[in-house]
């Protein structure tokens, strides 16, 4: 039961916690303490109670249990996992209830410092959502995580690769992986999906590929299947017949082995994703290209060829996965045609075929 009573020059409130705990504190006046069991007791029966000693618990020893208790992707896993090493160092044995909105924001600065701005926001979202599923937890009444102001991320534009460009890039591949880069030139599939390509899902008759898995790499173990990037990847992309006579000339000459993988490595396991990017990286030098290209280039110059055809933003967005439009706009939307000598042409033809060529000519009056 709550309680109050004298305890040295003060007076001790003590209460249970849901879960039966004794607790206390000690306040200067015996009236506070009536009021602070007032509020527990209505935290308690309103289901806000947070017991103060929960709180104690360090950054870093409560983000590591909530960590393994998370459901995800490998890649997601590895990319959570090094943005916390970067904060654990700063504010990783600190108790959670003592963690203030201005050590968070100095946290920003630190990173702010040596780290690019979207690795900074990608750092801080990590962050953020270890202290919301703290409140969730009853562990903190409220998360520090607010009003905190990131460094602004100027996203570039978009500058796709020209067709020369990505024979180039194909051509200074090794042989076995030049079909991977012009299928994904060819298709917009991203460096999993390419890579988890199996024969199974290309429609060679209807001139398809079903994308419903990718191939994923874990920090540790082998390179495995695993669910697309998100619900909108999973989707049918029409592939021209060009880009599957690569496909095809590619297997006649490496044949898929039971698991059907189309793209695999001189032993004939998946290729993984580090070891892909380090041939994208050592091919760009040999073909003269940027050292900003990568994999991801021969996705933007798929887009941007259904852009140059005339394509609708809904045919694009469904073609690359999007989830929406907005996102599809966000990242193209300079590369569609402008639409001023549309609405001049549209007006033209129109107006130009009645043969009116005046106000006055068609009766009316002028100024």
């Amino acid at each position: 039961m709550a309680s109050v009573d004298r305890y040295r020059d003060g007076w001790r409130a003590r209460w249970r916690t849901p879960d039966g705990h004794q607790r206390s504190k000690v306040f200067a006046r015996k009236l506070d303490a009536h009021r602070h069991l007032a509020g527990v007791e209505h935290a308690k029966l309103t289901g806000g109670y947070v017991d103060p000693q929960a709180g104690r618990v360090t950054f870093e020893s409560y983000t590591v249990d909530w960590a393994a208790r998370q459901m995800w992707r490998p890649s997601t896993a590895d990319a959570y996992a090094a943005a916390f090493a970067r904060v654990f160092p700063v504010i990783g044995g600190r108790p959670l209830a003592q963690l203030r909105t201005s050590e968070l924001q100095a946290l920003v600065k630190v990173l702010a410092d040596r780290l690019a701005p979207s690795t900074v926001e990608a750092t801080y979202r990590a962050v953020a959502a270890v202290l919301k599923a703290a409140v969730t937890d009853r562990v903190l009444t409220s998360s520090p995580a607010t009003v905190v102001k990131l460094p602004r991320a100027d996203r570039p534009r978009v500058q796709p690769l020209e067709l020369a460009d990505v024979h180039g890039l194909a051509d200074a591949m090794p042989e076995r992986a030049r079909a991977a880069v012009m299928f994904a030139a060819g298709s917009g599939l991203r460096m999993g999906e390419t890579l988890g390509l199996t024969t199974d899902r290309v429609d060679w008759l209807r001139r398809t590929v079903r994308v419903d898995r990718q191939m994923v790499t874990p920090s540790m173990g082998s390179p495995r299947f695993g669910p697309p990037k998100t619900k909108a990847s999973h989707r049918t992309v029409p592939v021209a017949q060009v880009t599957l006579d690569a496909v095809a000339a590619h297997l006649a000459r490496w044949p898929a082995d039971g698991s059907g993988l189309v793209f695999t490595n001189i032993r004939g396991e998946p290729w993984r994703r580090g070891t892909f990017c380090e041939l994208i990286r050592d091919a760009r030098e040999v073909a003269g290209l940027p050292s900003s290209v990568t994999f991801h280039d021969l996705r933007h110059h798929f887009a941007s060829v259904l852009i140059a055809a005339g394509c609708s933003i809904k045919a694009v967005q469904e073609a690359l996965g999007h989830a929406n439009a907005s996102e599809t706009l966000d990242t193209y939307s300079h590369l569609w045609p402008a639409d001023e000598d549309r609405i001049r042409d549209a007006v033209q033809a129109l107006h130009g075929a009645s043969g009116v060529t005046s106000v006055s000519e068609a009766g009316g009056t002028t100024l």
